[in-house]
């Protein structure tokens, strides 16, 4: 019926939901250092390959490793210039510290 049709349009897509969550963590993420440990672009059955940085980084004495899908970011960054042991900046959630990027629109953590 019409407000199963409602719900499912106002579903978000992943795209959407983790634009959101870039977004949210560049608002209120607080920043600690990082390195990055490997990029690489990964088969998407059929789909364009999927680039992620992975990285880690310590919060209160608790090490991090992470991934961030950078594939949608390509205008801000070029995967194959990240070399391993990269230093960067990380973007964390202060209340779930594991929540984290390295890039987000206007923000990019990676350093030279």
């Amino acid at each position: 019926s019409g407000a199963i049709y409602w719900a499912r349009a106002r579903r978000k897509t992943p795209d959407q939901r983790e634009y959101e969550r870039r977004l949210h963590l560049n608002t209120i993420g607080r920043i600690t250092d990082g390195t990055v440990i490997d990029a690489r672009e990964i088969s998407n059955n059929g789909h364009a390959p999927m680039q992620l940085l992975i990285y880690t980084y310590d919060v209160g004495g608790v090490s991090y490793e992470c991934s961030q899908d950078v594939t949608n970011l390509r205008q801000f960054l070029d995967l194959h210039t990240c070399r391993i042991g990269l230093p960067t900046s990380i973007k964390y959630d202060p209340h779930s510290p594991g929540n984290s990027i390295v890039v987000a629109e206007g923000w990019i953590g990676l350093r030279n």
